[in-house]
């Protein structure tokens, strides 16, 4: 007959033996993608917490960037492209890479960017090089031109019109939100918003819905050559400024006023809508927010302008406000005037006061300066991976 000491013997080997120590349940859920993450937290009250962790909170961030993909700083032929409007006919875009980023090598743009006439327009690089493509195009309110381009053949593409309509009773405005590979059609697409406004006495953009056409999504197929018209209502880009990021087959991008993230999938056409973990008075002027990926996740960094501190969060699920996490809260020793890009190896480059370009390493808090100054005016930094082939050549 078992006494009432046996039996406490028995429960107490029995939880004990189910009992998982901190410290390993810490390292093997610190492994786990945002969204698993989120998801286990039903299984004990302890884990619902984690991300208010702090302990926690930093082996998480730890493996995030130990296991990044290894896209900078020397490895293999990946470079960075940084793209620099110097405000009167002049560009400077450079491949940049090395251990110190000391290897520089400035591009010549291919025809028709480089022609005299289309100098003083801005040109923006929609996100990163996709398979060692770059998709640029031209853009100063109306946009005309858009150019698929491998610098490492010199091959260019010249992406033919869409079904805009230019007339002289309003004006067109044509805004490329991404481009990107979709992996189940093996294709090169180009998503982009075309819109119709005309300006009052007072300077203001009016839609004229007697006057002018509605405005419409289309998307661009490189395997067919051709735009196609999609009926979606889905809100449009708030900034062309870092606020697009491809990744994965899907196109991000920031819209209503910064608060809310877009998502596209480019190979069903289905769409998220995320909106961002921001307080009501960080909705402001002054209230910077960057779109960007960190290891395979949707990252936004936000900061006060012209500030010494930026935060990074990332998102564990589409469409779910409470999946993000906040993973960094980091002080620099200068303020900072702008963000320029971000890797996937825990760099984030940014525009100091002075000018200078400088890249802030994630794994050690250490800056380095990249030798060149950066142009208040427009700069972007993009990555590149080279690649031999012919853009035509889908999918290599």
């Amino acid at each position: 007959m078992a006494t009432p000491t046996t039996n406490m013997k028995k429960m107490n080997k029995k939880v004990s033996s189910n009992y998982i120590p901190d410290h390993l349940s810490f390292s093997i859920l610190s492994k786990l993608p945002v969204k698993s993450l989120k998801r286990f937290s039903c299984v004990h009250k302890s884990w619902s917490r984690l991300t208010q962790n702090p302990n926690f909170i930093n082996i998480f961030r730890n493996n995030l960037i130990s296991n990044s993909h290894p896209l900078y700083r020397g490895d293999g032929d990946v470079s960075l492209v940084l793209n620099q409007f110097l405000g009167s006919y002049d560009w400077n875009i450079y491949l940049i890479s090395g251990k110190n980023f000391e290897k520089k090598v400035k591009l010549d743009l291919p025809l028709p960017f480089h022609l005299p006439q289309l100098g003083v327009i801005p040109i923006r690089v929609v996100d990163s090089a996709i398979n060692g493509i770059l998709c640029i195009y031209d853009y100063e309110g109306v946009h005309t031109t858009t150019v698929l381009w491998n610098p490492a053949t010199e091959e260019k593409i010249v992406i033919p019109p869409g079904h805009a309509e230019f007339k002289s009773e309003f004006m067109t405005q044509i805004c490329p939100h991404g481009f990107g590979y979709d992996r189940v059609g093996d294709d090169y697409k180009i998503i982009q918003h075309v819109n119709y406004y005309t300006i009052d006495d007072e300077n203001h953009l009016l839609h004229l819905e007697d006057v002018m056409p509605d405005p419409f999504w289309e998307i661009y197929s490189l395997r067919s050559n051709s735009w196609r018209k999609i009926d979606f209502d889905m809100p449009v880009i708030y900034s062309i400024f870092n606020s697009a990021v491809y990744f994965n087959g899907m196109c991000h991008w920031l819209g209503e006023a910064n608060t809310l993230l877009v998502s596209f999938k480019l190979c069903n056409e289905a769409y998220f809508i995320t909106p961002l973990p921001l307080e009501d008075t960080q909705h402001d002027d002054d209230f910077e927010v960057n779109l960007t990926m960190l290891n395979e996740s949707v990252a936004i960094i936000t900061n006060w302008k012209n500030t010494t501190s930026f935060q990074i969060s990332i998102l564990g699920e589409f469409g779910v406000k409470e999946s993000w996490i906040r993973l960094f809260n980091v002080e620099l020793l200068s303020s900072i005037q702008g963000l320029i890009g971000a890797g996937e190896k825990g760099n984030i480059f940014f525009r100091r006061e002075d000018g200078e370009l400088v890249c802030f390493d994630l794994t050690t808090g250490l800056i380095e300066e990249i030798g060149i100054k950066g142009e208040s005016y427009w700069c972007q930094m993009a990555i590149y991976k080279k690649n031999i082939h012919l853009i035509g050549d889908i999918g290599n």
